[in-house]
């Protein structure tokens, strides 16, 4: 016969509640006890009946993660860490894209309010995107990223100190003429981008620096084709600044590519960082100096945010910043 909680209880030497608190992740459950049940688990080869869980508790076992563009080395790694946390709290994953079609995301709201799945994690890029403003009473929901609002929870990485500290980094090496990649401007008006550029302004304010906007340079995407494209142009026509702040990392691999192209990384050193430390960053060439955060601390601290707001729907929104530190590898040196 089909094992059953109250076989895993048994056999675990605890209650058939703890064991649903074990599978459920929601409440905490000592770990050695933990450790029990999921070794009685996977002794007795127990398989919840997800549907008979869901018409018991109200709940689908499914959370629902919505990226700008998975397509993304940033996107894809952030997207790994939520899967590995929420897989070993007992939630299955489901994603969706927006940048596209940011109308994705009220959709994903109303899967939620149908209790489809339990809770949304969202990461608009624009505050006109996001579904939190007007938008009635909402589903367990966890926005990540810059866009700037007081409505529902938040873990973000402080973008505006993150960009300042880099540019400090790059000044403290020497470099004035500094240049940023992914400025505000196009379909790139967001609030990232906005941030960022701020905080890079903020450190050139404080080191006496006069702004350049010549040097401040928008993309048509944050990519590295888009970058290496915008680089190369600007390259033609003006004379290397001392240092470009990328505000990706991708991007900042489109901008060694463009440096490489023009002979200036043969001819002469130009300072190259990034943002976000992609895995791919640390294998460039030279390696990248980067703006780094714990990205499964990240993931724990949202998914933590989004089980609490589970089962305490009226608490006040809680605001979470992710630490950040830069991260100096080969692409950036003294002049």
């Amino acid at each position: 016969m089909r094992p059953t909680v109250k076989d895993v209880a048994a056999l675990a030497s605890v209650s058939p509640k703890t064991v649903s608190n074990v599978m459920n992740g929601i409440v905490y459950v000592r770990p050695e006890t933990r450790s029990r049940v999921e070794h009685a688990i996977a002794q007795l080869g127990y398989v919840p009946n997800l549907s008979a869980r869901g018409l018991r508790n109200g709940r689908s076992g499914v959370i629902a993660l919505a990226m700008p563009d998975l397509s993304t080395p940033y996107s894809a790694e952030m997207a790994h860490h939520f899967v590995e946390v929420a897989h070993e709290q007992g939630w299955g994953v489901q994603f969706e894209e927006t940048a596209v079609e940011p109308g994705r995301a009220w959709d994903l709201v109303s899967r939620a309010r149908a209790h489809l799945v339990d809770g949304v994690i969202l990461n608009p890029i624009r505050l006109e995107e996001s579904i939190v403003t007007g938008s009635g009473v909402l589903p367990p929901l966890v926005m990540i990223g810059d866009v700037q609002q007081n409505a529902v929870d938040q873990v973000w990485v402080d973008s505006f100190a993150a960009a300042r500290d880099m540019t400090r980094h790059l000044i403290g090496l020497g470099h004035r003429r500094i240049s940023v990649v992914g400025v505000i401007g196009g379909r790139f008006d967001t609030a990232t981008a906005r941030l960022r550029q701020e905080g890079y302004h903020s450190a050139l304010a404080e080191a006496g620096i006069a702004r350049d906007p010549s040097i401040e340079l928008s993309c048509e995407a944050w990519t590295p084709r888009s970058a290496a494209e915008r680089v190369s142009s600007f390259l033609t026509h003006h004379d290397p600044p001392d240092a470009f702040f990328c505000f990706t990392d991708s991007m900042a691999i489109g901008t060694l590519s463009a440096l490489w192209s023009a002979g200036l990384s043969a001819r002469r050193a130009v300072s190259v960082a990034g943002f976000d430390d992609i895995a791919d960053g640390q294998f460039a060439t030279p390696p990248l100096t980067t703006v780094t955060f714990n990205k499964r601390y990240f993931a724990e601290q949202t998914l933590e945010l989004l089980v609490k707001r589970m089962s305490t729907p009226d608490a006040p929104p809680v605001r979470v910043a992710i630490p950040h530190a830069i991260e100096a590898r080969a692409s950036t040196t003294a002049r």
